[in-house]
């Protein structure tokens, strides 16, 4: 079972970081549970230092649990490191871009790093470029580009692998709202294109509601206060949705309305 058509399930996941000077434990995630179906397009929103970015470096392998497990395919990310180059890209609040390499080559690093064909590559990146609209700018360097058109070359960078998961950091919240919104729209219709399973970070209500098929609601340590299905709301009843959203995040306890 490849990762496009197994889903993220998350088991009792635990990640407590000790600080070396003080000596005392912080608990980021505790005994956080879910499942990620194939295909969908899941909106994680929470307060600051929820867990949120943890459990991201989580899922592209940068750290190991202290207890519990991520699980794709019968494979685990920060174990079977390799076994997901290619498969999961990342596309950051900032863009990350290095600032010696022009729009293509940036584009074409990670292709480079998982040892595809020097033609393929250039091809592939030129052909990402251009559905973002990047086309003449291929050979411009970053401090060359708008805000915006660096973020294009990242999102052009991540598709260009042909990635099966996504996620997404906060990578529209530093843009202003005009592009976000764009760039935003972007994003989920190339997602629903390449039918990958993609898990966006933001601290933007409406944005969550914009772009999950799923609204997941983080507490203090990632407890999960609410996994709201958009499906289950008529667009009518949206305002209540937002509040009730709102009132778990504040209360950091579950509203009773959004029981469904």
């Amino acid at each position: 079972m490849t990762a496009a058509s197994a889903p993220i399930e998350i088991a009792q996941l635990r990640k407590v970081f000790r600080q070396t000077t003080s000596g005392q434990s912080i608990t980021a995630i505790d005994h956080l549970s879910l499942r990620i179906e194939p295909g969908e397009l899941i909106a994680i929103v929470g307060k600051t230092g929820c867990g949120k970015s943890t459990l991201f470096d989580l899922l592209i392998g940068l750290e190991h649990p202290t207890a519990g497990s991520i699980t794709i395919g019968g494979k685990t990310p920060y174990d079977d490191f390799n076994a997901f180059r290619g498969k999961i890209a990342t596309i950051f609040q900032q863009d990350r871009l290095f600032p010696w390499r022009s729009a293509l080559d940036n584009v074409k690093l990670p292709l480079e790093l998982i040892g595809i064909a020097d033609d393929v590559q250039q091809e592939r990146a030129l052909t990402w470029l251009k559905r973002l609209g990047l086309e003449k700018f291929a050979n411009a360097y970053p401090r060359e580009l708008s805000g915006g058109m660096r973020q294009r070359v990242a999102i052009a960078r991540a598709f260009a692998v042909q990635p099966e998961i996504l996620l997404a950091d906060e990578s529209f919240s530093a843009l202003d709202e005009v592009t976000a919104n764009e760039l935003r729209k972007t994003f989920v219709d190339l997602a629903r294109e390449f039918k990958s399973t993609a898990i966006l970070i933001t601290h933007q209500l409406e944005e969550a509601m914009a772009v999950g098929d799923r609204i997941v609601v983080f507490g203090k340590s990632a407890t999960l206060l609410a996994d709201v299905r958009m499906s289950d709301w008529d667009r009518a009843d949206y305002p209540l949705l937002r509040e009730a959203i709102q009132n778990t995040l504040q209360a950091n306890v579950p509203d009773a309305r959004l029981r469904r």
